[in-house]
């Protein structure tokens, strides 16, 4: 009796430790499901380790063709947030809000509070009606999303509010000194004038810092560019003696490889940022990272000082 009441009081003690040393389970994070990678990149800044992102847009994948499969409407229909750009880039949004029939889930489009520009050589019936979805290649626009993001953040979770508005204003400070660098990196150039042998993407930010952009697509990387499109842009490189042509790297470089190939050009990329490869995913790639790199390649393609 004696042996078995010392077994019992060992047993005893061991579960008491065990239970003081077991762990407190941590405060669960907020799930957001979003569609596109600046989103994705905006989205962690300002959530931290409070928040668990989800990215719906494979690496690699074009995002204008893109379409949800059954297993990502079921993860959006579950998350707390769901997180998309504007109607003109994810025109399936609308649908699968409505169908959703979660009260859980809060939709964000991010895109609110943005002017909007139109997209040239569109007549308003393909991808984008017309629209330039791009809102984010402008600094000033990405600022705009991230207070957008973060105020869904907030009516989700209250209880963080000071947390996510403090990383809001710290990445908005870094998002205005990127501003910065690109009106002081293209002030002096000896060109103003880019040539984009890929699809409609960089209007906001040919527009916030004062340059002509031309394209050889339209918004939709699927239409196809006319012999009279090619033959003006080979006009025009010849004319204003460019030296470089830029392309996308998801995108395929044919179209810049003609041009180039036809004017002696030199090819120049510039990132969309829409879609990733998975190189650019997994070498950790971030929103800033890659427009620094943008700015870099106009720098040298526009000839400036």
């Amino acid at each position: 009796m004696r042996i078995a009441a010392l077994v019992l009081m060992l047993f005893m003690a061991f579960v008491g430790c065990s239970r003081e040393k077991a762990p407190a389970p941590g405060p669960k994070r907020l799930q957001a499901v979003v569609t596109i990678f600046p989103l994705y990149d905006f989205c962690r800044q300002i959530g931290g380790d409070r928040v668990e992102v989800s990215l719906l847009l494979p690496p690699g994948v074009e995002p204008h063709a893109f379409e949800p499969k059954p297993e990502d409407i079921l993860r959006i229909s579950q998350a707390s947030l769901f997180i998309y750009t504007n109607k003109y880039m994810e025109p399936w949004a609308a649908d699968i809000i409505k169908g959703a029939g979660s009260r859980r889930m809060f939709p964000v489009e991010a895109g609110t509070g943005v002017t909007y520009l139109r997209a040239a050589g569109e007549d308003g019936h393909g991808h984008g009606g017309g629209v330039d979805p791009h809102i984010w290649l402008s600094p000033v626009n990405a600022e705009v999303m991230v207070d957008t993001i973060c105020a869904g953040l907030v009516r989700q979770d209250p209880a963080n509010r000071p947390y996510y508005e403090k990383n809001a204003a710290a990445y908005k400070e870094k998002l205005a000194a990127l501003d910065r660098e690109f009106r002081e990196g293209l002030a002096d150039c000896r060109q103003r004038v880019f040539l984009h042998g890929g699809h409609f993407a960089f209007s906001y930010l040919a527009d916030r810092y004062g340059l002509k952009y031309v394209s050889a697509f339209a918004v939709s990387a699927n239409a196809e560019p006319t012999p009279e499109k090619l033959a003006e842009m080979i006009d025009l490189m010849k004319r204003d003696k460019l030296r470089y042509v830029f392309y996308e790297e998801i995108f395929s470089p044919k179209m810049a490889e003609t041009i180039a190939r036809e004017t002696g050009a030199t090819l120049l990329q510039l990132n969309s940022i829409d879609s990733l490869t998975r190189e650019e995913m997994s070498g950790g790639a971030t929103y800033l990272s890659l427009m620094e790199q943008n700015l870099r390649n106009l720098r040298t393609g526009l000839e400036c000082r």
